[in-house]
């Protein structure tokens, strides 16, 4: 008998969780490692969703928890970023190809942000748990306002809003000041976005074998207008996305 794969969902902020357990009928608490851990079903799917809190260590905590505990054969992560590149919005949504803690820094020792004794700085996600990840996000931007309603939509002035594939980068500060921003971009050319938590988990990932697939939807620029409204955009703009967007996963995906 083919056993029916089980997917762990994180959350950084609680706002994220609540829209995430808002759309499972069935979820049954679970307490561990100073956690709640939410079993249940998404369109007949196996699910365990939690939230780890902010930053790298948390998040690493919360994944491996998943793993060894709830036994849990893919993760996803969900939540905000700030946007890095040219084009990256706010109300853009990007689903990561790649994680790098844009912090890491062992040098001389070993090469500025490569991940000691791993031999590499950046951390792949899983392609196909991505791709499916980004038809589901680019179906759900192409009508934004059933996703969010009209009026979040004017509120954020969230017109076409696009879906970015690539590098986002990691690191345990939240970086609110133009200054920081164009430091990473100049130090990373190639980043989309910045958070704090997607490297850490997509090493456990790697650690265990794991397909991971992150979403993170552009809450600011990392600049300095980064914390302007930033809980409400959570709870208007990103938290709709996220359960629209997993909805929508979850229910084209096959019942293997």
């Amino acid at each position: 008998m083919t056993q029916v794969p089980r997917t762990g969902i994180i959350s950084a902020l609680r706002q994220e969780l609540d829209a995430v357990l808002a759309d499972l009928p069935d979820e049954q608490r679970q307490r561990a490692g100073g956690r709640d851990f939410w079993v249940g079903h998404w369109h007949g799917h196996e699910v365990v969703a939690v939230l780890s809190r902010v930053g790298k260590v948390a998040a690493a905590t919360t994944a491996t928890t998943l793993i060894e505990r709830f036994g849990v054969d893919r993760i996803l992560f969900t939540g905000v970023a700030g946007g890095l590149a040219e084009g990256a919005r706010v109300g853009d949504v990007v689903v990561a190809r790649s994680f790098l803690q844009h912090d890491m820094d062992g040098s001389p020792l070993f090469p500025r942000f490569e991940v000691p004794l791993y031999g590499k700085a950046r951390f792949a996600t899983d392609t196909a748990l991505s791709d499916a990840l980004a038809a589901a996000a680019g179906a759900v931007l192409a009508d934004a306002e059933t996703a969010l309603g009209a009026d979040a939509v004017a509120e954020f002035n969230l017109r076409a809003p696009r879906l970015h594939q690539g590098l986002i980068v990691s690191g345990d500060r939240f970086i609110a000041t133009s200054a920081d921003g164009a430091t990473l971009r100049g130090a990373m050319p190639d980043a989309l976005a910045v958070e704090m938590e997607g490297a850490a988990v997509a090493q456990v990932c790697d650690d265990y074998g794991l397909p991971f697939a992150a979403l993170r939807t552009l809450s600011d620029r990392a600049d300095d207008d980064a914390s302007v409204d930033f809980m409400r955009f959570i709870e208007r703009v990103a938290s709709r996305y996220s359960a629209a967007i997993l909805d929508r996963h979850f229910r084209l995906l096959p019942k293997t």
